[in-house]
């Protein structure tokens, strides 16, 4: 029986741009790996694994246009050959610090190496090299966090220890030519603080880096880093006028057609700037975090728009990622400035409710009525006030799996899956140590 031919990244592509594909489980711009490679116009090769990057023949060396994760090294260099067997390898590109855009250099390094050739010259923003570093001072916390993230019940998981630092650094825009093509690098803020976004005008292509996902972006990530929703918009209104036909994103399918790229640009753009306005405006009327995530409302006329789903992200994470930029630490709530623990709140309000049977009881009543977040706080507290029941562990396992059977944010749904798999095994939590 023949091998089975890898999807074609173009036939998906214009399938996902008609509302097609299902986004939010089987073609999910994040989780879905398609194998092997996709040539996506002369002279270019797409890839999709957790993330997209890209390889081009520039005439004179092909360039990379990011690198991929840990799981793609074997396979971006098998293709990279089978497409163009003799071709070096002579310069990369990194988006940014993320560990799903910067490994299957490696690879090419190894074959300079034998090969006596120069390796590959990598560039990326000034910043990258203080994130590779901050990644190797916290392992233990970036484990516990992408445990969370996707859901992760291997205990043997750990965080990428190695990194491929970059050669050439640059602060604002840095301009390479090679072969027949420029590269045009352009610092902006968005997912993280370090971002390239590269247009390469004799061909008309503009790669984005995680600028675009295929998804809400990813600007409110609950875990992660300070992150930047109006500067996200400053970065595609930017690349708006350059007239990009080829827009290569950092996850999910390419987009092509000057009309698609730029309706794909300007609405993503309109999303962000919409959800930091209005967020900016409610905390100027002094409300607190709760208040401010109840008063913004994400664009009702893009909430159709394939591109713009809230499949990875949700959009009160963006509001709060808003907040936590503009606002600080504290929620406005005056209970919380200086609050008990979450044990001592959890044990009043328990013996409050008559004991921990009643608690759990009234929980699973408001997840059996669809109140899952009310269930989830109640069965929080009852784990907290009686951390060695098992009658607790198990309400809290179905509880949680209940709500996360709600979220179409795959991140959310993710974290409360991960919740419920800790309390499988009579835990709070699968990613602490206590």
């Amino acid at each position: 029986m023949p091998d089975e031919q890898p999807p074609s990244l173009l036939a998906l592509a214009e399938s996902a741009w008609r509302g097609e594909l299902d986004l939010q489980f089987e073609h999910h711009p994040v989780h879905r790996y398609y194998p092997g490679a996709c040539r996506l116009a002369e002279g270019l090769l797409g890839f999709k694994g957790i993330a997209g990057f890209y390889v081009i023949d520039s005439g004179d060396g092909l360039v990379m246009l990011d690198a991929g994760h840990l799981l793609d090294v074997k396979r971006c260099f098998e293709e990279t050959r089978r497409e163009w067997p003799e071709a070096p390898v002579v310069a990369a590109i990194y988006s940014h610090h993320h560990v799903d855009h910067v490994f299957s250099v490696t690879a090419f390094d190894a074959e300079a190496d034998e090969k006596g050739w120069p390796r590959p010259t990598v560039y990326a923003h000034e910043r990258v090299p203080a994130h590779f570093d901050r990644y190797q001072a916290t392992l233990g916390w970036n484990t516990a966090i992408n445990r969370r993230q996707f859901a992760i019940d291997a205990p043997h998981y750990r965080w990428p220890d190695s990194y491929r630092y970059p050669d050439v650094l640059y602060r604002s825009n840095l301009t390479f030519r090679r072969g027949e093509l420029t590269f045009e690098l352009t610092h902006g803020r968005g997912e993280t603080d370090d971002i390239t976004w590269t247009w390469i005008p004799e061909r008309r292509i503009l790669h984005t880096g995680d600028l675009f996902i295929w998804a809400v972006p990813n600007a409110g990530n609950p875990q992660k880093v300070q992150r930047y929703v109006g500067d996200w918009a400053d970065s595609l209104e930017q690349m708006l006028p350059l007239g990009a036909e080829i827009l290569l994103p950092g996850h999910g399918l390419p987009i092509l057609g000057a009309d698609r790229v730029r309706r794909a640009l300007a609405g993503t753009a309109r999303y962000l700037r919409s959800i930091e306005e209005q967020s900016v405006a409610a905390m100027n009327r002094g409300l607190s975090l709760d208040q401010v995530v109840q008063a913004v409302t994400p664009p009702a006329d893009l909430a159709d728009e394939p591109y713009l789903q809230p499949v990875y992200d949700d959009p009160s994470f963006l509001v709060r990622m808003v907040w936590r930029r503009y606002g600080g630490w504290w929620d406005g709530e005056f209970d919380n400035v200086v609050p008990a623990t979450k044990r001592e709140q959890a044990e009043a309000w328990v013996e409050l409710a008559g004991g921990v049977e009643r608690v759990v009881e009234a929980a699973r009543s408001e997840s059996a009525a669809g109140c899952h977040a009310v269930a989830c706080h109640l069965i929080e507290a009852a784990r907290h006030a009686a951390p060695e029941s098992a009658d607790v562990d198990a309400a809290r396992a179905a509880i949680y799996r209940a709500n996360a059977g709600t979220q179409v944010s795959s991140m959310a749904r993710n974290i409360l899956n991960h919740a419920a798999l800790a309390s499988d095994q009579g835990r709070r939590d699968l990613a602490s140590d206590e």
